[in-house]
């Protein structure tokens, strides 16, 4: 599986994902720093990884900020909804629920996953 780090997100979170051979692509290493939302959310779906974020604005992007849907049909999204310095052990506890879920989005049409990572729970969107 790929993902993709948000700016806000902390180094550390790569961690977890790259001891089992997960590859990550960082932000900064992909887009401009200071890049806006939308142009986030397309650099991770063109790259097909799953963005990982912390920004709760993902959800509405696509019709806040004008970003079509079409372009988006193939961004799948984790949200951290923890506190930032227990994101790295949380994200490591959701790996296997996440690995599942991608499984599965896998054999259907619409392949993307929607996560939230809580500080005491997961949640998918399906």
């Amino acid at each position: 599986m790929r993902f993709f780090l948000d700016h806000g997100v902390p180094r550390s979170m790569a961690e977890p994902l790259v001891a089992v051979k997960h590859e990550v692509i960082f932000l900064k290493d992909a887009l401009p720093t200071d890049s806006e939302d939308p142009i986030v959310a397309l650099g991770a779906a063109e790259n097909a990884a799953i963005l990982i974020s912390f920004d709760k604005d993902f959800r509405a992007i696509a019709g806040r900020l004008g970003v079509s849907n079409k372009r988006l049909r193939k961004l799948s999204r984790i949200q951290m909804r923890c506190k930032e310095p227990e994101g790295p052990r949380r994200l490591k506890d959701a790996l296997s629920f996440i690995e599942h879920e991608w499984e599965l989005a896998q054999k259907k049409s619409d392949k993307r996953v929607f996560i939230e990572v809580l500080g005491l729970g997961m949640k998918t969107i399906r």
